[in-house]
């Protein structure tokens, strides 16, 4: 089980997981969605506790991810496979251009 924390304007907004199994699920931070002007981290996953799960890494985390070039420099960089997209994700986008980040979360140390 892979996990990442998801920022949005340096807010902590919530959690995507990628399970054992494969199947992906992002949830919103519960204090995330208590703050006051909290906004979604696309209109595609509105704010809302339950969690949103798929068999695929959601099409917004997706977009995050390079391509082309870029993507064959990282995943060279970090000996990751292209079709790993939650290791890609994971390994290149703590600094994307926008509000939205992401954080590996370390098992072992959380």
């Amino acid at each position: 089980m892979r996990r990442a924390k998801v920022l949005y304007n340096e807010l902590v907004a919530g959690t995507l997981t990628e399970t054992d199994e494969g199947e992906y699920i992002f949830r919103y931070d519960p204090a995330y969605l208590e703050g006051k002007g909290s906004e979604p981290i696309t209109l595609t996953m509105p704010l809302h506790a339950e969690p949103y799960r798929d068999k695929r890494l959601f099409a917004f985390f997706e977009g995050l991810i390079p391509e082309g070039w870029l993507l064959e420099i990282a995943s060279k960089n970090w000996k990751l496979n292209t079709n790993d997209l939650m290791g890609l994700l994971l390994a290149c986008c703590h600094n994307c251009i926008g509000a939205v980040s992401i954080q590996p979360i370390d098992e072992e140390h959380e």
